[in-house]
């Protein structure tokens, strides 16, 4: 009985953090058509759950269409993902790309793979979302992502920027959602195990044992071993942010000591253009 509650408990937690997530960031509108990206790992099976979820005990009317990128990984069970969809009567769509072939060569040996994978999968899933006519395209990344996102480009890129929890492309043509913001990656795993996912493993950037991400993630847990609660406290920084105590001008205006404001920016574009 006490599993059981904490199993309640676990779901529930997921579903409030999901949409909590959709509803602070407007993620879904009436009408939308929702491309569910569905990898095989714990994140999208579960933001898929979590999606039908929402669709199913809201008002929001929206559909939702689930779209993998077969790789052509060695291996790669190509059986898996139809047969749990259909169960589910999920509308799917199977995108079948070489991209494996193409990353094992152009990368060298021990090099991290993520970059050049990474930018071949978002250009196929962009092309697929207008050939189905999607308005939003929903990605599977949790807090944990966004948190060593946030590190990494703070030791790599001299930036102070995490993965956004709603964007739209640089092209202007797409929306793109994480409506997983909120939720902990330790909830998910347990989620994903309770659910018993048929979980299909990544043989190309998460094979890679030297990833500058692998090595962030253990930076955090460590640190959350030594200071409980730290990584919460990391991330509500990221929701709590002082531009006038940073150094970036754009956002502040440290003649004034006021912060720029969206119509303060028009403004001084439009005052360059003859």
């Amino acid at each position: 009985m006490e599993k059981q509650t904490d199993n309640f408990k676990l779901e529930r937690r997921l579903r409030k953090s999901t949409w909590d997530a959709v509803k602070e960031f407007k993620m879904i509108e009436e009408g939308d058509k929702v491309m569910v990206c569905l990898s095989g790992g714990k994140d999208s099976y579960t933001m898929l759950d979590n999606l039908l979820h929402i669709r199913k005990v809201t008002n929001y009317s929206f559909d939702i269409v689930a779209v993998n990128l077969d790789q052509k990984q060695p291996d790669f069970p190509e059986h898996i993902l139809p047969e749990y969809l259909s169960q589910l009567n999920v509308p799917y769509k199977i995108v079948e790309r070489d991209t494996y072939s193409i990353v094992k060569d152009k990368v060298p040996e021990g090099k991290t793979m993520c970059s050049l994978c990474s930018r071949l999968r978002r250009g196929i899933l962009y092309s697929t979302a207008k050939e189905i006519g999607a308005t939003k395209i929903a990605l599977g990344h949790h807090r944990e992502d966004i948190i060593e996102t946030f590190f990494l480009n703070m030791f790599f890129s001299g930036k102070l920027e995490a993965m956004p929890a709603k964007y739209r492309t640089d092209n202007g043509e797409h929306i793109v959602i994480r409506p997983l913001a909120y939720c902990k990656e330790k909830d998910i795993t347990e989620y994903a195990v309770l659910k018993k996912y048929p979980i299909i493993p990544c043989n190309l950037c998460g094979s890679q044992p030297n990833m500058q991400r692998k090595i962030t993630k253990k930076m955090l847990q460590d640190w959350e071993k030594e200071y409980p609660h730290r990584i919460e406290i990391i991330y509500n920084s990221i929701k709590n942010i002082s531009p006038s105590h940073l150094f970036d001008s754009g956002l502040y205006d440290f003649e004034q000591l006021k912060p720029i404001l969206k119509e303060d920016m028009v403004k001084s574009i439009s005052d360059l253009v003859p």
